[in-house]
């Protein structure tokens, strides 16, 4: 066993052992020297030339005893460990070799890093077993266990954990990486912190494969100096696109009642119709008077206004034998009122997904903040059309997203709409002429009043997320002046 360990040494001495004149470096991972060819098979040419070119210049790497850098050659987990000592070392005290101070002399010189890096709570005690594992090829998964605690956040930040965590969740990128493979945790972190974006376009990271030389060294040079850090070239506009959805998926779905006997079981009606697609409902009422169906009509109208995003605001009804047929379509749309309507979720769609793509919207966002976003996306892109008349379409968001004019239902049904887009409960709450948003942001019920919001030169916030209460004094007092 001795001369096993023996040989070990003198190994991982030929390999990596940097001379101690040049082992003392500077906080912040200074360079100390300068690269000038002293490793005969790397040339500009050479994948990870800049990386292995840098691990010198750190003075972590002095290459092979035969004067090569060995790009391709596998990294033994002993090899690993003494890497991610000297990162260790050079943070900690600025000497990259800080770990010797753990040497004995019937101990591999591994061991030494390895008791350093344990000491310093960057492993743990049993994370190598048998010290002959330090003489196995070290897996990318094991490398990457090494390398996960060797810098603390804040000399490590993550740097596309966004991006990462959208992609790894999708099971479309970085797909041989799950919960049962080990380390997959400190696996996905060398992503987040722009240490790795994975072997091929789907970022597959190849966590049971050996690590060869040139990769371990574009992981560590990567933690030191952030210039060398890599962002993911994914695509993941599928991911986050808003493309087909339509108007009738974004209703809760009701049970239709062909004899409604209260407000409850009309209300389910019309959001059975709503999710179907439809825009009519046929009821059997028999013996329903001329003003019950007026009745009738401006309950459906106002259960309607609570979903003024879909674009109806006018209901006809007909009657005959025991049948009240509602049809509804929009006023001033006529028979162009599935046209508005396709055309704004069309144009709803683009906004949520340019806003995305743009990086205005983000995952680790609040509901709170992306209600925010497109409030000032509705004020920024509307005006108020003073000169609408009952029966203008600047009552419906087709106007908003098409001629940037509205009034309070277009503000409304246009901005809950793209509420909608986002998951985010939403509905309305009308007072005399006046509609506005009621939404569930974060779990707490607000109210967003976006045409008061624009009623200024400039945007004014006071009518965002206001609170119930808040809302209802407000607007009671501004009805009065």
């Amino acid at each position: 066993m001795k001369k096993q360990l023996s040989a070990l040494l003198l190994a991982l001495c030929l390999l990596l052992t940097v001379p101690p004149a040049q082992a003392a470096q500077e906080p912040g991972f200074a360079r100390s020297r300068t690269y000038a060819g002293e490793f005969s098979d790397l040339t500009p040419a050479s994948p990870f030339y800049d990386n292995a070119a840098a691990l010198y210049e750190y003075g972590l790497s002095n290459g092979k005893d035969d004067g090569t850098f060995g790009l391709g050659d596998p990294v033994t987990l002993g090899q690993a460990v003494i890497f991610a000592g000297r990162v260790r070392g050079l943070y900690r005290t600025g000497n990259a070799e800080a770990a010797l101070a753990y040497r004995h002399e019937t101990t591999p010189g591994a061991l030494a890093y390895l008791r350093y890096l344990q000491a310093e709570g960057v492993l743990e005690a049993d994370f190598v077993k048998d010290y002959m594992d330090f003489y196995e090829p070290a897996s990318r998964a094991q490398v990457a266990h090494v390398l996960a605690k060797v810098l603390p956040e804040e000399a490590l930040p993550p740097v596309h954990g966004e991006l990462v965590t959208v992609a790894y969740s999708s099971r479309r990128f970085i797909p041989d990486v799950d919960e049962y493979t080990p380390y997959y945790q400190d696996i996905l972190d060398l992503y987040r912190k722009g240490i790795s974006a994975g072997s091929d376009a789907a970022g597959s990271f190849l966590p049971d494969q050996p690590i060869t030389r040139g990769a371990l060294a574009a992981m560590l040079t990567r933690m030191l100096d952030p210039a060398l850090r890599v962002r993911p070239q994914w695509d993941l506009s599928h991911l986050y696109s808003a493309e087909g959805t339509t108007l009738s998926d974004l209703v809760e779905p009701g049970e239709f009642f062909p004899t409604p006997s209260n407000q409850e079981e009309l209300e389910s009606s019309l959001r059975y119709m709503l999710a179907e697609g439809n825009d009519q409902l046929v009821f059997h009422l028999p013996g329903l008077s001329e003003e019950e169906s007026r009745q009738l009509m401006d309950l459906s109208l106002t259960v309607m206004k609570d979903h003024c995003e879909q674009g109806y605001n006018q209901v006809h009804c007909a009657w005959g034998r025991g049948l009240v047929t509602l049809t509804f379509t929009a006023a001033g749309a006529g028979k162009r009122t599935q046209e508005y309507r396709a055309a704004s979720m069309e144009a709803a769609i683009a906004v949520h997904d340019r806003l995305w793509e743009e990086g205005v919207l983000r995952l680790d966002m609040t509901e709170k903040e992306k209600a925010l976003v497109y409030y000032d996306w509705i004020c920024d892109n509307c005006a108020y059309d003073y000169h609408a008349k009952e029966d203008s379409i600047s009552h419906i968001p087709y106007s908003l997203f098409a001629k940037q004019t509205a009034v309070c239902d277009g503000y409304t049904g246009a901005y809950n709409l793209l509420l909608k887009l986002e998951g985010i409960r939403c509905s309305t709450i009308i007072r005399g002429d006046h509609i506005w948003t009621v939404a569930t942001l974060d779990g707490t019920e607000v109210h967003i009043d976006t045409t008061w919001g624009d009623s200024g030169s400039e945007t004014i916030y006071d009518y965002f997320a206001m609170l119930p209460q808040d809302s209802m004094r407000i607007h009671a007092e501004k009805s009065i002046l």
